[in-house]
């Protein structure tokens, strides 16, 4: 069912990209109805337009929160052409129809985020607009509703082509996307208030989603819905994958953790196979590869310094699916992009993370991200030995990562460089041995070697363990009701152990 355009409503915020629109439904001939600032950019045109208050007859009234909100106005959009008595009702009462509303809405989220007072936030608070959405596309079957900036192309393209007329499947899909705005206009607007109120509600919103090549499987679709600019910018390589960005996710939330050092981390299914620091990132490269030189192929990989020319080159030799770094130089980006499929990302910033959630049961389970990593202030020691200076910093070295692994973990490390893990175990004794084993297919000697773990232990079995291993000291959070065997075990065997008071499972 095509609909001609006579008349239209415009009141906008932005006015950018606006003048082509204007100009096109002049041409048309359509007549205009509009609101001060919009008003008044339009009159600046040259083209003529009819003020909403010669419309309803009243002027705009407290500050300008009260402005279209009139029967007159909303009438016009919803009553409904091929209703007869609708019909009767807009001629006695004198209601002129219109067939285009464009409202572009108070940038709430914006002045949220730049820090603004709660007078200000409340001010940017639309009423008008985002009633005027919703009335046009309830009636989407007679008005086609323009809700943001960013379709005035496709509206342009609308009225070239069919002379200022439009389509019912043009008019319900604008009508879908302006339910997606005002939508998320609310959630943003409840979001806000509910920082403070703590209602029991569960609401999150993102507008744009970018559809991915498949999901964690091929028979799988994946979709992302955020803004991946904001976090980084790809500058070589094959389209990223669901399972890349699961990747790349556990990555930037590993690496932020070691803000102050140079620091290199390579993970495969979201653990970490290599970690290290040291003075160059090409060591702390060197040093990540060797805790595990299998696993390293076909990983994610991430730096939190620059990657240089003599980095570059011996990451070069190594086949892996995606490269984070918040620069790279000229010279160590000719040698990476050798290789056409290679992901190279500029990390821009990390994600701010105060909550977490996923879906679950047919529903969603929400918590606070645990942004807490351990420190030298968080140690209680427990053991008649005590922790030297170089363990204390190998065990909170170790603990970082532990907090980032799959429980039940265990990280094994030793002068800031991660020797092995035991990942997503079902006992913490398979997981610590697994990461003895691992070390010592790698060629790693555990004497002296420290060991985080991201629970306490039940029992002394795992400390014991350690001890024949060659591990002299551990870092746990405690909290078992055995924990004294454990510290009696290690007092006997001249190991030092500190508790965190800090649990960091991860599932």
């Amino acid at each position: 069912m095509h609909k001609k355009i006579s008349s239209a409503l415009i009141s906008v915020y932005h006015k950018d990209n606006l003048e082509p629109i204007i100009k096109k439904l002049n041409e048309l001939g359509v007549e205009l109805f509009s609101t001060g600032g919009t008003l008044k950019f339009i009159n600046e045109l040259g083209i003529e337009a009819n003020a909403v208050e010669k419309m309803t007859t009243y002027p705009s009234i407290f500050g300008g929160r009260v402005k279209t909100l009139h029967p007159v106005i909303f009438g016009g959009i919803l009553y409904r052409r091929d209703n007869p008595e609708d019909v009767i009702q807009a001629s006695e009462f004198e209601i002129p129809s219109i067939d285009l509303v464009i409202v572009d809405l108070y940038p709430f989220e914006e002045t949220v985020k730049s820090g603004a007072s709660e007078a200000d936030i409340i001010e940017k608070i639309d009423i008008g607009g985002i009633s005027l959405i919703r009335a046009a596309a309830k009636n989407y079957k007679d008005v086609l509703i323009v809700s943001s900036r960013n379709q005035y192309t496709e509206l342009q393209e609308i009225l070239d082509a069919g002379s200022g007329e439009t389509t019912i499947e043009e008019r319900k899909r604008f009508a879908a996307h302006a339910f997606n705005t005002s939508s998320h206009y609310d959630t943003a607007i409840f979001n806000y208030f509910n920082a403070t109120e703590n209602i029991s509600s569960f609401k999150n919103s993102t507008l744009h989603g970018k559809t991915l090549r498949y999901g964690e499987n091929p028979h799988q679709e994946g979709i992302f819905f955020g803004n991946l600019d904001k976090v980084f910018h790809q500058l070589h390589g094959k389209e990223i994958s669901y399972n890349n960005l699961v990747d790349i996710e556990a990555a930037v939330s590993l690496i932020r953790e070691f803000e102050g050092e140079k620091a290199f981390a390579i993970l495969k299914h979201t653990n970490a196979c290599g970690v290290a620091v040291a003075s160059t990132v090409k060591k702390a490269y060197l040093k990540a590869f060797e805790a595990d030189t299998l696993s390293a192929f076909g990983g994610v990989l991430i730096s939190n310094s620059e990657i240089d020319l003599e980095t570059a080159e011996e990451i070069d030799k190594l086949f892996f699916e995606v490269l984070l770094a918040p620069s790279f130089t000229t010279e160590a980006l000719e040698v990476l992009k050798s290789k056409k499929n290679r992901v190279l990302l500029k990390l821009n910033e990390y994600p701010e993370n105060k909550v977490v959630f996923k879906s679950l049961l047919g529903g969603v389970i929400q918590q606070g991200a645990n942004n807490k990593t351990d420190s030298e202030g968080d140690l209680t020691q427990v053991t008649n030995l005590k922790a030297t200076q170089n363990q204390i910093e190998d065990m909170l070295f170790a603990s970082k990562i532990c907090k980032h692994t799959k429980s039940n973990a265990i990280v094994l490390a030793k002068d800031g460089q991660m020797l092995a893990s035991g990942v997503g175990q079902t006992s913490r004794v398979d997981a610590l041995q697994q990461a003895i084993k691992k070390a010592k297919t790698f060629g790693f000697d555990l004497i002296g070697a420290s060991l985080a773990s991201d629970a306490f232990f039940p029992f002394a079995d795992s400390v014991e363990l350690a001890y024949k291993a060659g591990i002299t000291s551990i870092i746990q959070p405690g909290g078992s009701k055995k924990d004294q065997d454990s510290i009696d075990f290690c007092n006997n065997h001249d190991m030092a152990m500190v508790f965190t008071g800090t649990r960091h499972f991860k599932h």
